[in-house]
């Protein structure tokens, strides 16, 4: 049976993602369908790398990942497998597996080219390989298709380099966000063993937060806070509110932690919550 889940920009207005489930399910009626997201922003491959490696983890080993921001879809890039001793993924060969490979050792690592005509959908559409190539193969390899009959070993695959906080010269922690949730949350790349011990100050878009909360009801609604969330990332909130509207921030925007409020000196027009 299995469990496929699926990671896309296609939004749920348009049929793309039914078509998709469509023909997983006529190779393999029993495998269970998991959506991840859907809400990617378009083309968004960095938001979608992160989104998955926040979640693959929860999943029961074996799990099949298919992970499509494609935005040189119907081009040379290659379509992919990647199979790591707890999971398996398929996804274009555009950086969307890159925390998936900086989490795994070299050696607990394999990848495959989705080639072999006999797990394809024919003929391939050069806009919708989702439907054409990922999707078929997935079903297949849910009933027990071996990797290594879908294409050839690959030796190399792209990746990014993954956002990670840097100290900057005066002292200051700097990270970004890389996410913005449902809630409008701002999630940055900034884990709890990268703040420094004891109270610290959080300060984004020109506005100072004093320490961390516990909760996302530990402030008043108009009240900025910050938190260590579910990804164990630091979060930007506000209370029943939404922050990203509230700072009108975006994804990459800078967030900056320090030890006292005088290593932010050089924030204009700041603001303490």
């Amino acid at each position: 049976m299995g469990v496929i889940t699926l990671t896309t920009d296609f939004g749920l207005q348009d049929p793309y993602v039914a078509a998709a489930k469509g023909v997983i399910l006529s190779i393999n009626p029993k495998v269970n369908i998991i959506d991840i997201s859907h809400a990617i922003e378009p083309q968004n491959i960095a938001q979608a790398a992160f989104l998955l490696s926040t979640t693959y983890h929860y999943f029961p080993k074996g799990t099949i990942h298919v992970a499509v921001v494609d935005p040189e879809v119907g081009t040379e890039r290659k379509a992919v497998l990647l199979v790591t001793p707890s999971a398996f993924f398929l996804a274009p060969d555009n950086g969307l597996l890159s925390y998936i490979i900086d989490e795994t050792p070299p050696d607990n690592i394999q990848v495959f080219a989705l080639t072999n005509p006999r797990y394809l959908l024919s003929p391939v559409s050069d806009t919708f390989h989702c439907r054409d190539i990922f999707a078929p193969a997935a079903a297949h390899l849910s009933r027990g298709i071996s990797p290594d009959e879908f294409g050839e070993i690959i030796h190399s695959i792209y990746a990014f380099p993954i956002s990670r906080p840097q100290v900057s010269e005066d002292g200051v922690l700097v990270g970004h966000i890389l996410h913005i949730d449902h809630f409008g949350n701002l999630i940055t790349d900034i884990k709890k063993n990268n703040l420094p011990r004891g109270r610290i100050f959080i300060e984004v878009h020109g506005h100072i937060i004093d320490d961390l909360s516990r909760t996302y009801a530990d402030e008043d609604e108009t009240e900025l806070l910050a938190l260590i969330g579910s990804s164990g990332n630091l979060e930007v909130s506000v209370s029943n509110n939404n922050a990203a509207r509230f700072l009108r921030a975006k994804m990459g925007d800078e967030v900056k932690v320090g030890i006292n409020k005088s290593s932010l000196k050089q924030i204009r027009n700041k603001e303490t919550y």
